[in-house]
């Protein structure tokens, strides 16, 4: 307890939520950015985004790196959270598995340009990729599961060459206009279907 009474513990604690709701605003901001002009976008759009200076941005994250990497992380979590609550909130396991792929091509689509941000860090690369593994497996196939089980698709299909198909499925989908990714991959995810 100090002085006035409180415990230093505890009047420090609504600055660290505070930080944590910050440092979220500047990573929605980030990631919104990314996905409209990719991860070299300059850092002063990110702080207009942001509604912040660049010296707050550089606080939180030194290099482009640093914040490119924290994105990621981010919308690995986002993705990762949705899942469940597709599942509980949605009229079917279907329709939670459609939702849920939306977010994940919505996540793909801010991915480009990574590898090209970390090209030095061979070893932070791939301790990203087995982050998305070990975040986002387990729900699609915990959201893959629910809808085999409910008689929606096909059972036996494997979360991981699903999202690979997926990921694949978006490559390139930023050069060339005609392409629409999005709805090649629901014509994907429209295939899983039981068949009648």
């Amino acid at each position: 307890m100090n002085d006035s009474g409180q415990n230093p513990k505890s009047a420090s604690a609504p600055k660290r939520k505070d930080a944590r709701r910050n440092q979220q605003t500047l990573l929605d901001a980030a990631a919104a950015v990314f996905a409209t002009s990719g991860v070299e976008a300059p850092v002063r759009d990110i702080a207009a985004e942001a509604g912040v200076g660049m010296g707050t941005i550089y606080r939180h994250f030194p290099t482009r790196a640093d914040l490119v990497i924290a994105v990621y992380r981010h919308q690995v979590d986002a993705c990762a959270e949705a899942g469940p609550a597709l599942l509980t909130a949605g009229p079917t396991p279907h329709a939670a598995l459609e939702r849920w792929v939306d977010l994940f091509i919505d996540f793909l689509t801010t991915k480009h340009g990574l590898a090209a941000a970390l090209q030095t860090d061979n070893a932070g690369f791939e301790t990203l990729h087995a982050y998305f593994l070990d975040r986002l497996l387990p729900v699609c196939t915990q959201l893959l599961d629910a809808a085999a089980a409910s008689g929606e698709i096909r059972s036996g299909i494997d979360a991981y060459h699903l999202m690979r198909g997926i990921g694949n499925l978006c490559i390139g989908a930023d050069s060339d206009p005609r392409y629409d990714a999005r709805r090649v991959v629901a014509l994907l995810v429209a295939g899983l279907r039981q068949p009648c």
